[in-house]
């Protein structure tokens, strides 16, 4: 006779849990606009904030009292033309963002993205091509932009950024930064690649946080295509060549088995997925219509990219998971 599955104990559960996540292993992303005085909200992101480098120190503080140790910066500056030049400006918007969020709080690590779209009039990631002979317009120029997202790179570095994130999907981006950050001196700088990264739907929300939604076109011709898991694989096998320290997955939820395959692919690589704008506003519109239990579908979902391999997690849920653990 089979013997009967034990009827356990919350304690019991608990104990045995095969799948667990601390408060360090979450990264908590900020939009940082130009200007003073602001700490704007997100509409389609209830509770998400664009801020003002002068509004920051309440925020930091409050993220270091609830024992998050991580931030991932975006930038939206003023000005934007179609070299988006504010972008590897050594006086913009992400590295005197940098450095108050280090006055603050030394100890925070702080990751930057590294693209073009918040920074470009078009929105798009990359530079684009505009009266090439040979190239339509509109046409997103490789090489142009990787060599650009190596300059933004070590301007954040000398800026005293801990981690870069080139987020373009541009080939070659990684061994551009790469090169760049060695040939200055900083060997020692991790470059968290966003080596998967799909043209998602998921993403709405963000390009209204970040304000670099692109004007015309879409991004498919660089970002993955949503029925790809193989593809995935080599993407991820390019960026470890070309000198990733970190690989990363987004968005999360609708790729828990993308996550997986690489995990499986790459067990020695560390691994990182995005729980996207999108992701986060479904949670928050059920939960304000009484449809889901907040709390409980946030861990639930944020335990099972954990579970499907992530290492760590990049959420804007952060400081309401970091909050409820510290109540327990």
């Amino acid at each position: 006779m089979r013997p009967r599955r034990l009827r356990h104990t919350a304690a019991f559960r608990e104990m045995f849990r095969e799948t667990r996540f601390s408060v360090s292993q979450l990264i908590y992303p900020l939009f940082i606009i130009e200007g003073e005085n602001i700490k704007q909200e997100i509409l389609s992101m209830p509770q998400q904030f664009q801020f003002s480098i002068d509004q920051l120190e309440t925020e930091i503080l409050e993220l270091v009292d609830l024992g998050i140790s991580s931030v991932l910066l975006f930038g939206i500056p003023q000005v934007k033309d179609e070299q988006g030049s504010q972008n590897w400006n050594p006086q913009g918007i992400i590295p005197q963002a940098i450095q108050e969020i280090k006055r603050i709080a030394p100890q925070m690590m702080v990751i930057t993205d590294v693209c073009c779209c918040e920074y470009t009039t078009n929105g798009h990631c990359g530079l684009l091509a505009s009266g090439h002979t040979h190239l339509p317009d509109g046409y997103v120029l490789n090489d142009e932009t990787a060599a650009v997202l190596a300059d933004v790179a070590l301007v954040h570095a000398q800026a005293g950024a801990d981690m870069v994130a080139p987020s373009a999907m541009i080939d070659g981006q990684v061994a551009a930064i790469r090169q760049k950050l060695d040939a200055n001196g900083f060997l020692h700088l991790p470059i968290f690649a966003y080596s998967v990264k799909y043209a998602s739907a998921y993403y709405g929300p963000f390009r209204e946080a970040a304000q670099g939604a692109p004007k015309s076109g879409d991004r498919k011709t660089h970002q993955m295509d949503i029925g790809n898991v193989q593809e995935a694989l080599k993407e991820a096998a390019l960026d470890i060549e070309e000198g990733a320290d970190i690989l990363m997955v987004k968005p999360a939820l609708a790729y828990l088995d993308v996550i997986r395959a690489i995990k499986t692919a790459y067990p020695e690589m560390p691994l990182g997925a995005y729980n996207v704008s999108g992701e986060y506003a479904m949670v928050k519109a059920a939960a304000a219509n009484g449809w889901l239990d907040e709390e409980k579908i946030v861990m639930e979902n944020l335990t099972a990219i954990f579970r499907a391999g992530a290492d760590v997690v990049i959420t804007y849920h952060a400081k309401a998971v970091a909050a409820l653990k510290l109540k327990k």
